[in-house]
């Protein structure tokens, strides 16, 4: 199988620099030669110094009907590369793209100017999406004056909950402490969540679970009961939409209830629980699980869906 590394992102959001960094780096000066297939040209161009040391072949592909499993395997015979890394069009689907079969992708990531994110993210986000939901890596660079990343990763862990994100400025990378940016406070005996608190708080405990261990929270929940969950456990969560009305995700954590077995499918609970990090079957590994004080029944909200845009 042929390695192959991807780098999406919309024109002029950082791809050529960060492949640049990285056939720089000392580690990357490996055996073999690398093929570049380049999908767009930018402001940003490839040094040809740095080509011919990095033993790195950069072919241009600027139409999307020409990038095709016949033509890439083409490339591949003339260049015998030992890995490939694809620069590909961010106005190009990725849910489109197709490879040749003894291709295999190693790593996605996805570049975003963080100056523009938020028009890309409101006239484009579906394209965006698709970048962003198979990616291992994001990296959102030219972060200097931007003053809510807090929202910017918020709205990728919407549709991408296990990915990396990374926050860069001219200095270099941000270590963004957002812990004031939440809509409710961490220090109350018990932490109130409401439609948008519900939302920030789980994604916010994928990333900071140390954050709300030991904490009581209390919120409107749908039951979940998984049929492959040991008795005395259930999922209370929401509904989100992700990204469109076609992108739904059921976003919650399991939580041990002495009389879970007697709760409904798709009933509607306020819980009051106490936040644990515990290893757990169906996380294949310690994570959030709530431990309930109470589980009482209640209406519906008015609105059932959480949104994050």
């Amino acid at each position: 199988m042929k390695p192959v590394y991807v780098i999406n992102g919309f024109l002029e959001s950082g791809k050529t620099e960060f492949i640049t960094y990285t056939l720089a780096q000392p580690y990357f000066q490996v055996r073999g030669r690398t093929l570049l297939i380049v999908c767009e040209e930018g402001l940003n161009e490839y040094d040809e110094e740095l080509l011919k040391l990095s033993r790195t072949d950069m072919e241009l592909i600027e139409e999307e009907e020409q990038f095709q499993p016949a033509n890439l395997i083409e490339l591949e015979k003339k260049h015998k590369p030992e890995r490939i890394i694809i620069e590909y069009n961010g106005m190009w689907n990725y849910k489109e793209m197709k490879l040749p079969w003894h291709w295999r992708i190693e790593q996605q990531i996805t570049t975003i100017d963080a100056s523009t994110f938020p028009m890309y993210f409101t006239n484009m986000k579906s394209l965006l999406a698709e970048q962003i939901r198979a990616s291992e890596l994001i990296i959102f660079n030219r972060c200097d004056n931007v003053e809510d990343l807090s929202s910017y990763k918020r709205n990728v862990k919407a549709i991408n909950q296990k990915a990396e994100i990374v926050f860069e400025d001219a200095n270099g990378e941000i270590n963004s402490i957002m812990e004031d940016d939440l809509p409710y406070d961490l220090k109350a005996s018990v932490i109130e969540l409401d439609d948008q608190g519900y939302g920030i708080w789980y994604l916010d405990s994928l990333d900071h679970l140390e954050r709300y261990e030991g904490k009581t929270v209390r919120f409107t929940a749908m039951v979940l009961k998984p049929k492959d969950y040991p008795t005395g456990y259930f999922v209370p969560g929401r509904m989100a939409m992700t990204c469109c009305a076609e992108d739904m995700a059921f976003l919650g954590f399991a939580c041990e209830y002495d009389h879970a077995k007697e709760l409904e499918e798709k009933q509607w609970v306020k819980v009051t629980a106490k936040v644990a990090k515990e290893y757990f079957a169906d996380y294949q590994g310690e994570g959030p699980l709530l431990h309930a004080v109470s589980v009482e029944k209640t209406r519906a909200p008015k609105e059932t869906v959480i949104s994050f845009a």
